[in-house]
């Protein structure tokens, strides 16, 4: 019977005892003591011991935390309306912070991230919000981290997802790209005429100074027909056929003037 109560009296020690006093941290926690309410220390990762009935331990989770905001319709600055969404990445470094200075530091830095991405999309125009994302996601990240640093949060980064246009921005924006790509189709076509121009008087101008150029140019071309074609082919001179042209030309001038 003595050893019956020596048992009882044991379990009951530990159960109300020994059970409420040992805690366990894990890795990615910190724990934070308060004695009747008032903040006493923050304890590490592992096994850790509190006077029971006493003192009270919080858990606050270290590791990197996501939000997704939802989609909010904004007025940009040069008047349209779009539906932009996000996504926010945000760490508590600071856990008796983040327990003693916000009733829920989660729920305030979603609060505090729509906020933020209504005035600062607000603020910014349409071709500098599809253009210039990166400069507009630092913007609302430095800006919320500073709301939320007195609560012991640090946002590490927030990204616009998506940008939602209305149908008929989409259909304007989509001729205006269609007619940026004729225009730029066209300029590298008369840049290639303007090229082709250049070379060929070029080769004139080379030929006109270096007569050899244009026999070397002329055989050229008789082995090129007679690779092509069967037929016999009889090749001429360059000065026979110039001697040729000009007594044609010559004997032209003498008909006109009789």
């Amino acid at each position: 019977m003595t050893q019956l109560i020596i048992v009882f009296g044991i379990l009951l020690f530990l159960i109300v005892i020994v059970w409420p006093a040992t805690k366990i941290v894990k890795q990615w926690e910190r724990g934070v003591v308060l004695r009747f309410g008032r903040y006493i220390s923050t304890r590490s990762p592992g096994l850790n011991l509190i006077v029971p009935y006493v003192d009270r331990m919080l858990r606050v989770d270290t590791r990197v935390e996501t939000i997704v905001v939802e989609p909010q319709e904004v007025i940009t600055k040069d008047n349209v309306t779009v539906q932009v969404d996000a996504v926010a990445y945000f760490q508590v470094i600071n856990p008796e912070d983040a327990v003693m200075k916000v009733m829920n530091y989660e729920q305030a830095t979603i609060q505090i991230s729509l906020t933020t991405l209504r005035s600062v999309l607000g603020q910014s125009e349409l071709d500098e919000l599809l253009a210039h994302r990166d400069r507009i996601n630092e913007m609302l990240r430095r800006i919320i981290d500073e709301h939320t640093e007195p609560w012991g949060v640090r946002v590490t980064a927030i990204e616009v997802k998506d940008v939602l246009l209305p149908e008929n921005l989409q259909r304007a924006m989509a001729r205006q790209a269609e007619a940026e790509r004729e225009r730029r189709a066209k300029v590298v076509h008369a840049q290639g005429e303007h090229q082709a121009a250049a070379e060929l008087a070029q080769a004139a101008n080379i030929i006109a100074s270096e007569p050899i150029s244009l026999q070397l140019r002329y055989l050229q071309t008789l082995v090129e027909m007679s690779g092509e074609r069967s037929n016999t082919i009889i090749p001429l001179p360059v000065d026979i056929m110039g001697a040729v042209q000009d007594a044609l030309i010559a004997r032209n001038a003498g008909n006109s003037s009789k």
